[in-house]
Formats: C-alpha cells, sequence, structure tokens
C-alpha cells in the first residue's frame, strides 16, 4: 500500500472507524503463507526462516496477516546476512493467543523501544533511505491489534529483538 493509503487507514485507526471482521482464522496458516512470500529475500540474505506452534482467533483475516507480515518484513529488512528469524504461536494458560517475530541483529537501545510504533519514527536515522519502507508499519500492526482488543511489544537485548502481539481470550 502507498503511504496516502496507510495515512487513511491510520485515520480511521484513530477515529475508531476500524471494524475488524470476526472470522475464525488460522493463524498457522497465514504465518506459514507470510513466510512462503518472504522465502525469496531471506534466500537472498541467507537467513534462517522457522516457525511453531499453532493458534486460531476470531478476528479479520486480512488485517491480522498484514500485522504479521509488518513484523515479518521488518525482521527480514534488519536481520543481518546468514542470521536467523523464527515466528512462535502460542496460547497461554488463561487463555491469550501470542505471536511473536524473533530476529538476530543489532540490539535496539532502550530509549527506542518505546517509540517505534511511532509513525515514521526510526531508532536508526541512516535508515531513511528509498525503499526502506514509510515508516508506518508499526504503526498499523499497533492499530490493527488494538482494534482486535489486543496489545504489541517489543524487547531488544543481546542482540535478538522480539516483537510479541498479545490477543486476549
Amino acid at each position: 500500500m502507498g503511504t496516502i493509503a496507510d495515512m487513511l487507514f491510520l485515520a480511521k485507526a484513530d477515529n475508531n472507524l476500524l471494524i475488524p471482521l470476526r472470522e475464525e482464522v488460522d493463524l498457522r496458516a497465514e504465518v506459514s503463507s507470510l513466510l512462503e512470500y518472504y522465502e525469496a529475500y531471506a534466500d537472498e540474505k541467507q537467513l534462517q526462516l522457522s516457525y511453531s506452534g499453532e493458534a486460531a482467533i476470531a478476528g479479520d483475516r486480512l488485517m491480522l496477516r498484514r500485522a504479521i507480515g509488518n513484523l515479518l518484513s521488518n525482521a527480514v529488512r534488519h536481520t543481518p546476512k546468514r542470521g536467523r528469524i523464527a515466528l512462535e504461536l502460542t496460547e497461554t494458560p488463561d487463555g491469550e493467543t501470542v505471536v511473536s517475530v524473533e530476529n538476530t541483529g543489532e540490539t535496539i537501545a532502550p530509549e527506542h523501544l518505546p517509540r517505534l510504533f511511532d509513525r515514521f519514527y526510526r531508532a536508526d536515522a541512516s535508515r531513511q533511505h528509498y525503499g526502506e519502507g514509510s515508516g508506518l508499519g508499526l504503526a498499523i500492526t499497533r492499530s490493527i491489534v488494538q482494534a482486535h482488543g489486543g496489545e504489541v511489544s517489543v524487547m531488544s537485548e543481546n542482540g535478538l529483538t522480539r516483537f510479541s502481539i498479545r490477543f486476549p481470550r
């Protein structure tokens, strides 16, 4: 999607106008399809892609696919050559569904973590290159997750960065 369409999407989210469809979504099938899509990019950088777990939630399949795809796209972009990316689907004992995307690479400094989901924010200003995305992907991901009643978070330490999406029961 172009930047204008992304901005319109976020404006709808800001005004609580994102109304996700509610259908049963097999997250494993969506993750598998997304990994297939990114496989060529990953092969080019000799990245190791893996995923584990199974989960299904009630939600908007296309929106959820976009949210997870944004996280995977960022991971592929920021994982160094011969690094690894792992997607994991889990259901917690209290009924939450968690989707996590973890990649190897440079640790993101703690002061940047709270702002990563802000529009146009970049932890590394030198990444403002053409073709590096609009800087809206993580903001869109957060909007989609919130529209589904969930939350998204990030942690980064010791050369591992992990984005986690949590959906309530």
